[in-house]
């Protein structure tokens, strides 16, 4: 039988803290993404949260053992994580300035989906029948609230693709977070991260931080990458603080999670950020979902539950079983 490709000590209940913390992070995180869009291009947003939450994961890394775990045996790794999180958080965005909160956190959220059934050929984690049967609820809940029976859109078919892309970035991401948090801790993953970001908007601003690409463009996701950058005033100051360190708790908390427990187990808890969504946008913006996104929500929230009952009901009787040898 062949060896399992990472060895990190398991521990279920934290994986899911952390990732419950992180997914209601990333839901603040995308109502002041929202709320700044207008104002402000994309890459200024991400550069200033980027800096700002730099500075906190930073002390994080202090606290979890000092710069010196900052040394990594895998660069070109962590490169690469950090290229599928700025694809990922850019498509994202992206899509966010111009479709509902809602709307667009249910097209991303067949990332959970896609990372369970990945983490079997790349993880080698065992996912049973059951479970499965369960995350296919699931995907049936998106694909209801995606509803692509309905062609009267009012954006096109390639704003609403943009949170697809940024799912399977995302869930590539988090394959590799997996595998990594063998050998780094959680602080410097989120460190690595912060600091991508920060030199990928750099470069943007560099080509287009004048906002000459913007002239005569009217699509509102084109116009948010491409718009010139604005010195923040007045309130908008305190929002991209928050933008910041929402920023810090989002790249700590999912990397731990992911170190921390099977990547089949956690990603399903993922999908509270969907009912948060729902929440934030009938709040702020007025938006009322349909009711097929209330169905929709319910079997996503479903088959989520469900994982975590079939996981500790396994984890029991695993504990349960006496120790036979290696076979």
């Amino acid at each position: 039988m062949r060896a399992p490709l990472v060895t990190v000590p398991q521990n279920t209940a934290a994986g899911i803290g952390f990732v419950l913390v992180g997914m209601a992070a990333i839901s603040v995180n995308d109502v002041l993404i929202k709320a700044l869009s207008g104002g402000y291009p994309l890459h200024q947003m991400v550069f200033i949260r980027s800096a700002i939450g730099i500075l906190f994961s930073l002390m994080l890394v202090q606290m979890e053992g000092g710069f010196g775990i900052l040394r990594t045996r895998n660069p070109g790794l962590h490169l690469m994580r950090g290229g599928l999180v700025v694809i990922s958080n850019l498509t994202y965005f992206a899509a966010l300035a111009v479709i509902p909160l809602a709307e667009a956190t249910a097209l991303f959220f067949v990332a959970p989906l896609m990372i369970t059934l990945l983490s079997i050929p790349l993880l080698g984690e065992k996912v049973g029948p059951l479970r499965l049967a369960a995350v296919t609820v699931g995907f049936a809940g998106v694909v209801l609230m995606m509803r692509p029976w309905d062609s009267d859109t009012q954006v096109s078919r390639f704003i609403l693709f943009l949170p697809v892309i940024s799912a399977l970035t995302y869930a590539l991401n988090q394959i590799l977070t997996r595998r990594l948090g063998a050998t780094t801790r959680a602080s410097a993953m989120a460190v690595y991260i912060q600091g991508i970001f920060i030199v990928v908007s750099l470069l943007f601003y560099a080509v287009a931080g004048d906002g000459r690409f913007a002239v005569g463009v009217e699509n509102g996701s084109l116009q948010f990458l491409l718009r010139a950058w604005v010195w923040p005033e007045g309130t908008d100051r305190w929002l991209f603080l928050g933008l910041g360190l929402n920023s810090a708790i989002i790249g700590f908390s999912l990397a731990q999670a992911y170190r921390l427990a099977d990547a089949a187990v956690v990603a399903p808890f993922e999908y509270i950020g969907l009912p948060l969504a729902i929440f934030w946008g009938w709040v702020i913006w007025g938006e009322v979902p349909a009711p097929v996104v209330w169905a929709g929500s319910a079997l996503i929230l479903g088959s989520g539950l469900f994982v975590f009952i079939r996981e500790r009901m396994q984890s029991r009787r695993v504990a349960a079983t006496p120790v036979q040898g290696r076979q």
